[in-house]
C-alpha cells in the first residue's frame, strides 16, 4: 500500500500498446508532456540497428526498411506464456521474431530476437517495455528539469496478476519506482470525474453511472463506474487484453495480401518487409477512413519491383472487422450484467482510446444505448495519462485544487481468484468485480485420510475447472498430524492490495502451522536476479545511447564548422594563406567522407581542434 506524501514529481504514464503518453500535475493543473518531437503521444516502438537503439518516432520512421529489428505491440506479450494461443496467432503476423525462452529449465516465456550492433540479442517483453518507460521518464525529466523517480503506470483493467507484476518489473528496470498500478478505464474515469466536477455538473446531477469504453491499439476494456461527490467507485469491469486497433490493421493486411495475390498471382505473405509496409499503410488507411468513406493504398515496388494499388472503402473495412466490433458490444453487455444494471441506468458513455474514433464502433455503441449521445469531452488519446497524473497528484499531495484532492478512487478486481479443490474445480475465494483493497478468508479441509501435508494451487479466471484458468502459484503446509479426511482444517486468506496484486496465506487451525506467498515468483515472472541483470543492461544501453548521441554531435560539429569556414572563404580572393586554408578544408571534407563509419568521438574532436587552430592562426597573421 502507498499512502500520501510520495516525493514529487510523481508522473502518470499511460503505457500503451501502440502509443504511450506521460502527464504531470503542477501549477494547479494537469499537463500532458510533449516529447522531443513536440508530440503529446510517443509510439511504443523500439528499433535496433548496427550503430544505435531507437525509441519512439525514430524507431517507427525506419520500421519499413528494418522490419526484423523493429519491435512493437510488446504489451501483448508482457506477463504471458509463449504457448498462449493469442501470442501464437500474433507471431504469424509480426515481422520480428519471437522465440520460446527458458525459465528454470522450463520453456515458457516469449523472447524477442533482434540484431543489435551486429550481434543477436534476446529481450524479454519487460525489457522492451522498460525501454519505452525509460523514454517517457526522459521526456518528463527534460520537461520538468529535474530527476523523476516515482510514477503511476496504467494497465488494462483485464490484465491478470502476472501481467501487472511484469509491468511493475518493467518500471523497476527503467529506474522508476512504480508507486501504484491503476486500471486504464479507471484513470479515464478520474479524468472525466475531475472535468465533470470542475464544470459544476457533479452537484447538480448527484450520483452518475458512467460506462467507460476503452478501445486502444491492442487492448479493450469496459468499466462501469459510479461517481458521486468526488468518489469514483468501480462497479464492474470486463474486457479483452487482446483486442484493439492492431487487430483491425491485421485484418486489412490479410485482405491486401489476398488482393495482391489475386492481381499478380504471387504469394508474398512470408516476407517480413512486405508485411511491415502493408501494416503501416493499413494503419494510415484506417485513420483516414474515420473521416472519409474511401481511401487508396499505394505502395511503390512492394515486391520484386511490382507497384501495388488497392482502394479500400469504409464499408469494406467495416465488413472485415464486423465480428470484432460486435465482440466489443458483447463485452459491454457482460459488464452491465455484472453490475446488475440496464442501459437506461447509464448516464454517460465515455469514449477512450484511439480506436473509438472508428465510426462503426460509435454507431454500434450508440444503437446499443438507444441513441444516447456519446461523451467526447475528454481527449481519447490523453485521458488515461491525465487520470494517472490526477491520482499521482493525490498521492504526492500536489493537487490541482481542492476538487482533485477530494477525489477518492475505489477499484475492483477484474478476475475471480481461488484455489483448486480436491475434485479439480476452482473454489473461488474472491469473486471478480470485488472492491479492492480486499481481504477474504475461506475454510478448507483435507481431501484424504492421514494427510500430513497440503498443497494450495492458486488460479485466476472464470472457468469451472481450475486447470482451465490462469495458474499463478502454489505453496505447501507440511508437518501437521495425520487425521481422517475432512478433520484437519485450514484458514485460507486471499488479500489484494491497491495495485491489484495478490497475497495468499494459509494456517492449519490445529497446530498453527502456516505458509504465505506473494504472487511475485509465480512461473514465468522475472526473478530478482533477472530484474537486476536487466537494470544493469538498461544502464549499459543508456550509456551506449549517450555515446552514440555524443558521436553524432561531434561529427555534426565538425561538418558544420567545415561548411561554415568553406562558405566564408568563397567571398575571399585567392591569396596564399586563404588558399592554404582551402586545402585544409578540402582535406577535412575528404577525411569526413572516408571516415563516415568511424565510431571514435576523440578522432572527430581532434580534427575539429586542429582545424580551429589553423583558422585562428590565419586570423592572427592577418
Amino acid at each position: 500500500m502507498v499512502g500520501k506524501g510520495q516525493e514529487w514529481p510523481v508522473i502518470g504514464i499511460d503505457l500503451g500498446t501502440t502509443y504511450s503518453c506521460v502527464a504531470v500535475c503542477q501549477h494547479g493543473r494537469v499537463e500532458i508532456i510533449p516529447n522531443d518531437q513536440g508530440n503529446r503521444t510517443t509510439p511504443s516502438c523500439v528499433a535496433f540497428t548496427d550503430t544505435e537503439r531507437l525509441i519512439g518516432e525514430a524507431a517507427l520512421n525506419q520500421a519499413t526498411k528494418n522490419p526484423l529489428n523493429t519491435i512493437f505491440d510488446v504489451k501483448r506479450l508482457i506477463g504471458r506464456r509463449f504457448s498462449d494461443n493469442d501470442i501464437q496467432e500474433d507471431i504469424k503476423l509480426w515481422p520480428f521474431k519471437v522465440l520460446e525462452g527458458t525459465d528454470s529449465g522450463k520453456k515458457k516465456k516469449p523472447m524477442i530476437v533482434a540484431n543489435y550492433m551486429g550481434e543477436e540479442k534476446r529481450f524479454t517483453p519487460e525489457e522492451i517495455s522498460a525501454m519505452i518507460l525509460s523514454k517517457m521518464k526522459g521526456v518528463a525529466e527534460a520537461y520538468l528539469g529535474c530527476t523523476v523517480k516515482n510514477a503511476i503506470v496504467t494497465v488494462p483493467a483485464y490484465f491478470n496478476d502476472s501481467q501487472r507484476q511484469a509491468t511493475k518489473d518493467a518500471g523497476t528496470i527503467a529506474g522508476l519506482n512504480v508507486v501504484r498500478i491503476i486500471n486504464e478505464p479507471t484513470a479515464a474515469a478520474m479524468a472525466y470525474g475531475l472535468d465533470d466536477s470542475m464544470i459544476g455538473n457533479q452537484n447538480k446531477a448527484g450520483k452518475k453511472n458512467v460506462l467507460v469504453f476503452d478501445l486502444g491499439g491492442g487492448t479493450f476494456d469496459v468499466s462501469l463506474v459510479s461517481i458521486e461527490k468526488g468518489e469514483i467507485q468501480v462497479k464492474a469491469v470486463s474486457g479483452d487484453t487482446h483486442l484493439g486497433g492492431g487487430d483491425f490493421d491485421n485484418k486489412m493486411v490479410t485482405y491486401l495480401l489476398e488482393d495482391f495475390k489475386r492481381k499478380h498471382k504471387k504469394d508474398i505473405s512470408d516476407s517480413p518487409r512486405v508485411r511491415g509496409r502493408l501494416r503501416a499503410a493499413s494503419e494510415r488507411a484506417k485513420r483516414v477512413l474515420s473521416s472519409a468513406t474511401q481511401t487508396t493504398i499505394e505502395i511503390d515496388c512492394l515486391y520484386e519491383g511490382i507497384d501495388f494499388t488497392s482502394t479500400i472503402t469504409r464499408a469494406r473495412f467495416e465488413m472485415l472487422n464486423l465480428e470484432l466490433f460486435q465482440n466489443c458490444i458483447n463485452t459491454v453487455k457482460t459488464c452491465l450484467k455484472d453490475a446488475k444494471m440496464k442501459t437506461t441506468d447509464i448516464n454517460d458513455v465515455v469514449l477512450v482510446g484511439g480506436s473509438t474514433r472508428i465510426p462503426k464502433v460509435q454507431q454500434l455503441l450508440q444503437e446499443f444505448f438507444d441513441g444516447k449521445e456519446l461523451c467526447r469531452s475528454i481527449n481519447a488519446d490523453e485521458a488515461v495519462a491525465y487520470g494517472a497524473a490526477v491520482h499521482a497528484a493525490v498521492l504526492s499531495g500536489v493537487g490541482v485544487g481542492s476538487t482533485c484532492n477530494d477525489i477518492v478512487l475505489v477499484d475492483v478486481t477484474p478476475l475471480s481468484l481461488g484455489v483448486k479443490s480436491h475434485n479439480g474445480t476452482l473454489s473461488v475465494i474472491i469473486p471478480r468485480n470485488t472492491t479492492i483493497p480486499v481481504k477474504k478468508n475461506k475454510i478448507r479441509v483435507t481431501a484424504s485420510d492421514n494427510q500430513t501435508s497440503a498443497c494450495f494451487r492458486v488460479f485466476e479466471g472464470e472457468r469451472l475447472m481450475a486447470e482451465d484458468n490462469h495458474f499463478l502459484d502454489e505453496f505447501e503446509i507440511c508437518g501437521f498430524p495425520p487425521a481422517p479426511k475432512g478433520k484437519t482444517k485450514f484458514d485460507v486468506c486471499f488479500e489484494i492490495d491497491l495495485d491489484g496484486i495478490l497475497n495468499v496465506s494459509s494456517v492449519e487451525l490445529g497446530t498453527g502451522l502456516r505458509n504465505r506467498i506473494t504472487m511475485t515468483n509465480h512461473r514465468g515472472r522475472l526473478s530478482k536476479e533477472e530484474v537486476q541483470r536487466m537494470i544493469d543492461d538498461a544502464e549499459k544501453y543508456k550509456a551506449q545511447d549517450e555515446y552514440q548521441r555524443k558521436l553524432v554531435e561531434s561529427k555534426n560539429a565538425l561538418e558544420t564548422y567545415v561548411t561554415d569556414i568553406s562558405d566564408r572563404l568563397k567571398y575571399v580572393g585567392g591569396r596564399t594563406k586563404e588558399s592554404n586554408i582551402k586545402k585544409d578544408i578540402e582535406k577535412t571534407f575528404q577525411w569526413l567522407e572516408s571516415n563516415s563509419d568511424l565510431t571514435d568521438i576523440s578522432a572527430f574532436e581532434t580534427k575539429f581542434r586542429e582545424l580551429q587552430r589553423i583558422c585562428r592562426n590565419s586570423v592572427k597573421k592577418n
